[in-house]
C-alpha cells in the first residue's frame, strides 16, 4: 500500500491502476498533436496510425477504469 503518514491511502494495485490510467490519459492527449502534425505534413497514413493508436489507448483506458472501480469497491477483482 502507498503510505501517507501512518495511514495507508490506497493499495499497491489501486496505485498501479491509477498510474496506468494517468499514463494512458496523457498519451490520448498527445495523439491529438501527433495527428495534427501528420496532417500538416500531408502524411495521411501516419495520421491514421496515430488515430488507430489513440482509439486503442481509449479502449485500454476504459478497461483500466472498470478494473479500478471494481478494485476500489471490492479491494480486488
Amino acid at each position: 500500500m502507498v503510505a501517507t503518514g501512518n495511514n495507508r491511502a490506497i493499495s499497491d494495485l489501486e496505485f498501479d491502476l491509477v498510474t496506468v490510467l494517468k499514463d494512458k490519459s496523457e498519451a490520448l492527449q498527445a495523439y491529438d498533436q501527433y495527428i495534427e502534425d501528420a496532417r500538416q505534413l500531408g502524411s495521411q497514413p501516419c495520421a491514421e496510425l496515430f488515430q488507430k493508436l489513440q482509439q486503442e489507448d481509449m479502449r485500454h483506458a476504459e478497461e483500466v477504469r472498470r478494473h479500478l472501480k471494481e478494485v476500489m469497491e471490492k479491494g480486488k477483482m
